[in-house]
């Protein structure tokens, strides 16, 4: 096999950018500006890699994929998109894309992945049918969510979901299902959290008539309603232990026994669970069952938190008021640049599905299409004034902002402009008067009149 790596983006920047790059690492690279150039030099060359941009004038990325496969379907290739999705993503696996990388990307990030593709014996993917799953995020921790809902979208694996509560662990759970062997089947779900404890083994298992005191007929449970499909078992910590032994029982054999009843019942139905809790430390406290928790935890799949993806925040707020606007029958809502601004400032403590009922609220309350800062609930308007009474947690907001939209020497920026911001404020204290300024500062007048020069403060 030949040793180029062969790198396709119509985009010249990101062609030089590569050819560097993988140049510097020792790689021999080759770039091609459309698919079609590659189609026609792969009937007589046989590259050991190729890296290509999903869309592109003429044949994409996934038509180029499509040819290599059915060329030289040894060629691992991986996929590359600014159209970072979960729709790409799943596309990128299902016509056998080795990886998927989406942009921006780090040079090393692309060097590493083109290593560990090129050091593989075995490039070859199975195929894969999917499904789109409407699952929103172009945040770095969102996209290792996107490849793991690729990578297992022809399993049937056990898979454990970790995450605070709001941050759509049903929602990829949903999607783990939408685009798995099973789709066709039923998918159940059930809040462990929800149901009372003494009733929820007959919810699980379903009951015989007569079992217990209002057992006026038999009952089918929700692992017979699920049996082929998926059961989700959300706030699976919540279990009872006797409930936990039941549910080991059928997961070691895929039998169980209708609550009063005495024939066993087989089922195959796929699990995913879900929590917020440390189950490790629930292990620990002797809560949850160890044996349980390792046939639970074959994959372990964390959902970040709202405030770990906030450049996400200004594409989730388009879709809820798309959606409760197409629900509700009113005019569709946007933020304004200063609420949008200030949305990103905030901590989300009910992540997702705090971001979603407030969306719902402003498409009913708010009095015009675009919202201004005016117009938010309290209890957003509240948290504003907390945080300005922890800096840290102010400066952490904008840090976290800053970056979120791309920027780059955060330090460059904001040394000078907390320098800025409090030496006004003492110059104000002090009605300009720099001695005493400088004695609140902590510095010599002289260090705060080069400051006040440098600068640039009007005194």
């Amino acid at each position: 096999m030949d040793k180029s790596i062969w790198v396709v983006d119509d985009d010249e920047s990101i062609r030089w950018v590569l050819e560097k790059g993988l140049g510097e690492s020792g790689m021999d690279v080759q770039t091609f500006d459309s698919a079609n150039k590659v189609i026609k030099r792969l009937e007589t060359e046989n590259p050991q890699l190729i890296l290509t941009d999903i869309r592109m004038p003429g044949p994409s990325g996934i038509d180029l994929l499509d040819k290599v496969k059915e060329l030289r379907p040894d060629i691992p290739v991986i996929i590359m998109t600014a159209h970072s999705d979960l729709e790409s993503a799943v596309e990128s696996y299902e016509h056998g894309a080795w990886e998927y990388l989406p942009k921006p990307f780090d040079i090393e990030e692309a060097v590493s992945m083109i290593k560990r593709a090129t050091a593989s014996e075995d490039t070859d993917k199975e195929d894969i049918t999917v499904t789109q799953a409407e699952v929103i995020g172009e945040a770095p921790a969102m996209q290792e969510v996107f490849r793991a809902i690729g990578k297992l979208s022809n399993s049937n694996s056990t898979v454990l979901l970790i995450g605070e509560s709001g941050t759509g662990k049903e929602l990829v759970a949903r999607a783990l299902f939408q685009h798995s062997p099973r789709k066709d089947k039923p998918f159940i779900a059930l809040n462990m959290g929800d149901i009372p404890k003494e009733l929820l083994e007959a919810e699980l298992f379903g009951h015989e008539k007569g079992a217990f005191t209002g057992a006026d007929e038999r009952r089918i449970g929700r692992f017979e309603q699920a049996n082929g499909g998926t059961l989700f078992l959300d706030e699976i910590g919540d279990m009872q232990l006797e409930t936990q032994t039941r549910l080991l029982r059928v997961l070691s054999n895929g039998e169980f026994y209708r609550v009063g009843g005495r024939e066993p019942i087989k089922v195959d139905v796929r699990i995913i669970t879900a929590t917020h809790q440390n189950i490790e430390s629930l292990v620990k406290a002797g809560s949850f069952r160890e044996d349980l928790f390792h046939r639970l935890n074959v994959i372990k799949l964390s959902l970040p938190k709202l405030n770990e993806r906030k450049e996400d925040i200004p594409a989730l707020v388009k879709h809820f008021f798309q959606d409760y606007s197409d629900e509700l029958k009113e005019e569709k809502k946007y933020l304004s640049a200063e609420v949008e601004e200030y949305f990103m400032t905030l901590s989300w403590p009910g992540n997702v599905r705090q971001l979603e009922n407030t969306c719902r609220w402003l498409t009913v309350m708010s009095p015009s299409r675009e919202i201004k800062l005016e117009d938010l609930p309290d209890d957003l308007k509240v948290e504003n004034v907390e945080n300005l009474n922890d800096w840290a947690k102010v400066l952490q907001s904008w840090s976290e902002n800053y970056l979120a939209k791309g920027n780059n020497n955060l330090l460059e920026e904001a040394i000078p402009e907390f320098e800025r911001t409090i030496i006004k404020v003492a110059l104000k204290k002090t009605m300009g008067r720099k001695k005493e300024a400088a004695e609140l500062l902590g510095w010599g007048r002289n260090t705060l009149t080069r400051k006040i020069k440098e600068l640039g403060i009007d005194n």
